[in-house]
């Protein structure tokens, strides 16, 4: 026989309880932050040896998974990805009814629509996040993060939700979130390959980690002022489809790929990430468009063969 549960639903105020689920650094992060706020915070995590320290600044350590997820009417998961959602939480589905899951995990924009569709089938309301900042930095006036999902439930559970980092809110589709959380970290993980990449290749003659990283990082703190400048509004050329070769061309900053290329190879580098960048240029000059802007690399990222 299953049991029934009546749904939880106080006000969310600001002493509102809320439950964390996933303990690594950002759930951590997370629970101290909202504790620091006034809010009695229920946590679990599969290795629970890992609540022991928000435990002792004041947090409640559930048992079990029902007995976190009937603490609190917010239930935030912080997870590896989707399917420990459903590995936590299947068993224990008959206390999700009335309650908000607002899941911040990694994972791909179609399984989390997936996830919003589950969790209405069990009558519970469905968030997904993506937190933009790394966990030391939760809190802080530097941290957002993105939503979607039904935006009312954004709205009750704001005043917690905001200590976090500012909510920035992309929609219903609740693949939005996600979907712009995947694009971010295209950009991160790709800049932190080429950090690494370029600081092996200062390494190679000589010059330490410590010497090369601040001037590489002047440079990566810079992308952002360069795309802007000559443009108004980033991204309105790309949406008309326009590609003015007036500054740097594609075939300029090809050639600049076929000598990081060959530079990394003379140094017996690792030559994935500077091919990959070449591919994209000598597709576009392939494509006849030499003449036009870098950017005119988006017509081969979006159109692979």
């Amino acid at each position: 026989m299953n049991e029934q549960h009546t749904p939880y639903t106080p006000f969310p105020g600001q002493d509102s309880p809320v439950t964390v689920i996933g303990l690594g650094p950002m759930g951590q992060a997370m629970t101290r932050t909202l504790l620091a706020a006034g809010h009695p915070v229920t946590v679990w995590n599969r290795t629970a040896g890992r609540a022991d320290g928000v435990v002792a600044d004041g947090a409640t350590r559930a048992a079990t998974p029902a007995e976190a997820v009937e603490a609190s009417d917010l239930v935030i998961l912080s997870l590896t990805d989707y399917q420990a959602m459903y590995d936590i939480l299947g068993s224990v589905s008959g206390s999700l009814a009335g309650r908000t899951l607002v899941n911040l995990s990694s994972d791909t924009p179609d399984r989390t629509r997936a996830a919003s569709t589950w969790a209405a089938g069990h009558d519970a309301t469905f968030l997904t996040g993506g937190v933009m900042v790394p966990a030391p930095m939760i809190g802080t006036e530097a941290a957002y993060v993105y939503y979607s999902g039904p935006g009312e439930a954004l709205e009750r559970h704001q005043a917690a939700l905001t200590l976090l980092g500012t909510p920035k809110y992309l929609g219903e589709d609740p693949g939005l979130a996600q979907m712009m959380y995947q694009a971010a970290l295209a950009v991160f993980l790709t800049s932190l390959s080429g950090l690494m990449h370029a600081t092996a290749m200062l390494g190679r003659v000589g010059m330490k980690a410590q010497e090369a990283l601040p001037e590489l990082l002047t440079l990566a703190d810079s992308i952002g002022a360069m795309m802007r400048a000559g443009e108004a509004t980033p991204g309105a050329a790309l949406d008309a489809r326009e590609h003015p070769g007036d500054l740097s061309t594609v075939t300029m900053m090809g050639a600049t790929s076929d000598h990081i290329v060959d530079t990394s190879r003379s140094l017996g580098l690792d030559l994935a990430l500077p091919e990959a960048v070449q591919a994209h240029y000598r597709r576009a000059i392939e494509d006849g468009h030499g003449g036009d802007n870098w950017t005119r690399i988006i017509d081969g990222i979006r159109d692979p063969r």
